[in-house]
């Protein structure tokens, strides 16, 4: 088992950053690869960004390639997700994810495990 707890969502505007945490506890983090989803109200939750579980190999949403940067450090159980040049359409719930699959944290239908979630609004 492993439990997820996401931190660091807030009010922002249009072209601020942010970056948001996930700590992780239970089985060894470093096995699993992680990944961050969103959902805006009234929509699906979608892929944003995966590592892998030795920080090597990532992998990004074409909407926030160039802007959003998934980091992890394993000493610390943690997991980042820093964001910039926040638009409007940022806004959503952010979910921290983990799966043992690199491939696997990349899909709704595969993640193992999510946390709670975090509120990102950003205003115009």
């Amino acid at each position: 088992q492993v439990q997820l707890v996401e931190s660091g969502g807030r009010l922002v505007q249009a072209g601020g950053s942010l970056r948001l945490s996930c700590a992780a506890s239970g089985r060894t983090f470093s096995v699993y690869a992680m990944g961050w989803f969103r959902q805006a109200p009234g929509k699906e939750r979608k892929f944003v960004a995966a590592i892998g579980g030795s920080g090597g190999s990532t992998y990004y949403a074409d909407s926030v390639r160039g802007r959003f940067t998934i980091s992890r450090d394993n000493a610390k159980n943690t997991g980042y997700l820093q964001m910039n040049s926040l638009t409007p359409e940022d806004t959503a719930v952010y979910y921290c994810a983990a799966d043992p699959s690199f491939l696997g944290v990349r899909s709704t239908y595969s993640v193992d495990y999510w946390g709670q979630g975090t509120q990102v609004t950003v205003s115009s």
